[in-house]
C-alpha cells in the first residue's frame, strides 16, 4: 500500500482565523480537510473524492504549528488519511474516491 505525505503550517494571518476563537485561535477542521483534499487530488490526478466516510478530530491545531498529512491507499477507491503534529495524531479519516471522467 502506497503512502504519501506532505508537511504544512497554517500562518497566523490566514483569513480563516479572523473569528475563530479570538485571542486563542485554532485552525478550523475544514481548513485541514481542504489541505488534505488538495494533496489527494494532486497525488491521485485520475481520482476525485466521492464522499468522506469517516473523520475524527482528535487534537486541535494552532496557527504556526507544523503538521503533516498522510494518505494511504487501502483499496482501489478507499484512501485513509491522518494528520500528525508534534508526534500526535490530530485527525483520522477515510475518503471514498471515484475515477475522474
Amino acid at each position: 500500500m502506497e503512502e504519501i505525505y506532505c508537511e504544512y503550517k497554517i500562518s497566523r494571518n490566514h483569513p480563516c482565523l479572523a473569528g475563530h476563537f479570538p485571542n486563542n485561535a485554532i485552525v478550523p477542521g475544514v481548513v485541514i480537510l481542504d489541505y488534505t483534499r488538495v494533496l489527494l487530488e494532486k497525488s491521485y490526478p485520475n481520482q476525485c473524492i466521492k464522499t468522506l466516510v469517516k473523520v475524527k478530530f482528535i487534537h486541535p491545531l494552532y496557527p504556526e504549528q507544523p503538521f503533516s498529512i498522510y494518505l494511504k491507499t487501502m483499496a482501489k477507491n478507499k484512501i485513509k488519511f491522518y494528520c500528525l503534529s508534534e508526534g500526535e495524531k490530530i485527525i483520522d479519516g477515510i475518503f471514498i474516491t471515484e475515477r475522474r471522467l
